[in-house]
């Protein structure tokens, strides 16, 4: 789930934080190293931001990433810098990817997974800590991250699923987050 860092750094140059299957940091590797096959077990995150009627908001990846252009995923993930909570990283690229003011965000457990990525020859091999919170109703996507945003409620989801490509990453992680959503907005039908 790489994201774009400050225009400065190349995926070359910026490091990840790897760690063991427990989550437990074990060194430092350049960012798409990490993502060359076999892949590096790295930290990263992802955030899932519902509106208030519990639909989820989805953002398609930028055209010009490296990694998983153009495709759909969630709302933001990353990666945190070597030493940054991942609290704290998902909160900084939520707000420089979509523009959003503070963000409320949850904790919402981790998970881990190896997805290889055909369409790029990338690997996703990630110990990923998952937030979820309540989006603003208005955003201001940063468009060399977002190319596209849009709320969707679990059947327009199933519908763009079965008609657009997704992250490799996307139906994993959204597996693990749904019982904190569903616990969180019982209304909304997750």
């Amino acid at each position: 789930m790489p994201t774009s860092e400050p225009t400065t750094l190349t995926a070359t140059e910026i490091l990840l934080e790897l760690v063991d299957a427990e989550g437990r940091t074990i060194g430092t590797a350049e960012k798409l190293s990490a993502h060359l096959s076999p892949g590096r077990l790295h930290r990263a995150f992802s955030v899932f931001l519902f509106d208030p009627q519990g639909r989820l908001l989805l953002q398609q990846r930028a055209l010009g990433k490296y990694h998983s252009p153009g495709v759909w995923s969630n709302t933001c993930c990353g990666h945190p810098y070597p030493g940054e909570s991942p609290f704290v990283a998902a909160a900084r690229r939520t707000a420089e990817e979509l523009g959003a003011g503070p963000v409320r965000l949850q904790q919402a457990g981790t998970v881990s997974y190896h997805h290889p990525d055909e369409a790029t020859g990338l690997v996703e091999r990630e110990y990923n800590h998952l937030f979820v919170g309540i989006a603003e109703p208005e955003q201001h996507p940063a468009p060399e991250e977002v190319a596209d945003i849009r709320f969707v409620t679990p059947a327009e989801l199933a519908e763009l699923r079965a008609a657009r490509p997704f992250s490799v990453w996307f139906g994993t992680v959204l597996d693990a987050v749904l019982p904190e959503v569903r616990r969180l907005l019982p209304e909304a039908g997750w």
